[in-house]
């Protein structure tokens, strides 16, 4: 037996006009100060202020938000007491409303005892609404929180299916304006969810008709969107494509190339898509030689979402992971952590630091081979330098 986990969803052009519909009295906008900048804050307090909704706006969210932020973002929402909580930006805030909602609903327990394996009766209290203004995390319909632990320098994955949200809302208004390398980055970010999460040991067959969707739709549209930011179109199907993404990865899981970047980004605080993106075809070529199983779903992958014609196995998979390294160059993505300004003083510095953290990544338990420390060892370095790897 499994489930299958969606919010109800509102998408294309005017999505954002669903807000005028709902029903509430006092708001609570997660968000950052870029949203404001950009005047996303404003379109969204508008169209609440025709349902005549207060509004409250937390703008206080960082890049891989910490525990500190999420904590203080709970305390003032819950002295505001809203019936809704909105998530406004990238994964940063809609992970950071998870918590705060998380934290609101449950004031007598910590954010660390969040777990797929307790019931906490959540949206009691109030709604959970999240829009994205990026086209990659999917976590507008994920029942996964990745927050930054500062201390220890790693990121925590906190989970529970309780707190995916009541409404996501896909609106192609919000990413028109990222520019060419934020693009990029979360482009790449939607396709490593797709990839993965069509490989997991979680997948189920709902999960495989989204990961071979958005995988399809991210090679049609990402190069256009990063160099013609205008192109609507575009626009549009990689939006879908990041949501899309987010519902097969959310329903089965991603993999060690999540586990390299949550580490990587932790660590060095570099772009959360390109961290994935880097180790995503070295990920590939690893379990590709490592075992038959996922050779053959690799292929299984290329064929249906990119049709790719050749009949064996170990040749398709490898002419996937050739299309994703292309489709990199092609968005002006890093094909190594080296191009991403990390000095091999610092990398060589930090080097345990980053294995550890990736070893005991949740991501890791559901790779098919599961790698060792060992492996860890020569994925980093042949991530770091940008060389084929060798077991």
């Amino acid at each position: 037996m499994w489930y299958w986990n969606a919010p109800k969803l509102v998408f294309g052009d005017g999505a954002v006009d669903y807000l005028e519909q709902i029903k509430g009295t006092k708001a609570f906008i997660v968000t950052d100060e870029v949203m404001e900048k950009l005047g996303f804050v404003e379109i969204v307090s508008k169209k609440l202020s025709k349902s005549k909704i207060e509004v409250k706006v937390f703008n206080e969210v960082e890049p891989d938000p910490s525990v500190q932020t999420v904590k203080k973002g709970g305390e003032i929402c819950s002295e505001y007491k809203p019936d809704i909580i909105i998530g406004l930006g990238g994964g940063s805030a809609m992970d950071s409303a998870k918590a705060i909602d998380f934290i609101y609903e449950q004031p007598d327990m910590k954010l660390e005892d969040l777990s797929p394996f307790v019931s906490f009766k959540l949206h009691q209290k109030c709604k959970l609404i999240q829009i994205p203004t990026t086209s990659g995390t999917g976590a507008e319909v994920t029942w996964a929180v990745v927050l930054t632990d500062v201390k220890e320098r790693r990121k925590l994955l906190l989970a529970s299916r309780e707190i995916i949200a009541d409404v996501a809302i896909i609106d192609p208004i919000f990413p028109a304006k990222m520019p060419p390398s934020l693009t990029a980055s979360t482009g790449i970010d939607a396709l490593t969810h797709a990839i993965e999460g069509y490989v997991s040991i979680w997948r189920n067959i709902y999960s495989d008709a989204m990961c071979i969707k958005a995988t399809q739709l991210v090679f049609e549209n990402l190069e256009k969107a990063v160099k013609n930011g205008s192109d609507m179109v575009a626009r549009e199907n990689m939006h879908n494509a990041a949501t899309i993404a987010g519902l097969g990865f959310g329903n089965s899981q991603a993999g060690i190339a999540h586990s390299m970047g949550h580490s990587v980004g932790a660590v060095f605080h570099k772009p959360h898509g390109f961290c994935v993106g880097v180790a995503l075809p070295y990920i590939m070529e690893y379990e590709i030689l490592a075992a038959d199983e996922p050779k053959k779903m690799f292929a299984e992958l290329g064929r249906q979402a990119l049709a790719i014609e050749e009949k064996d196995d170990l040749k398709a998979s490898k002419i996937l992971v050739k299309k994703v390294r292309e489709l990199l160059k092609a968005t002006g993505a890093p094909l190594s952590y080296r191009e991403m300004e990390i000095s091999s003083e610092d990398f060589e510095k930090n080097f345990d630091l980053v294995v550890a953290n990736a070893d005991m990544d949740s991501c890791t338990s559901t790779t098919r081979p599961m790698p060792s420390k060992e492996d860890f060892q020569k994925l980093f370095k042949a991530a770091f330098d940008g060389k084929a790897l060798t077991l």
